[in-house]
């Protein structure tokens, strides 16, 4: 278990592994790993209830490829 700050994700792939993610250090962006390249999210002014508290939104908004 770790103490880090914690997101929601909304949007991108239906099938993303995990909607809350640990946000190492706070910032604007989160970049996550998934399926050959990373799913790009921004926060937002929003928050949601979850099962691990209310946590800021960040919100899906680009796919980037690995190169290969």
């Amino acid at each position: 278990m770790t103490n880090a700050p914690k997101a929601f994700l909304e949007g991108g792939p239906d099938d993303l592994p995990e909607r809350i993610v640990d946000v190492t250090p706070p910032g604007i962006e989160l970049k996550i790993p998934f399926r050959g390249g990373y799913e790009h999210f921004r926060a937002t002014a929003r928050h949601e209830d979850t099962a691990a508290g209310r946590l800021p939104v960040y919100e899906w908004w680009e796919r980037t490829e690995l190169p290969g």
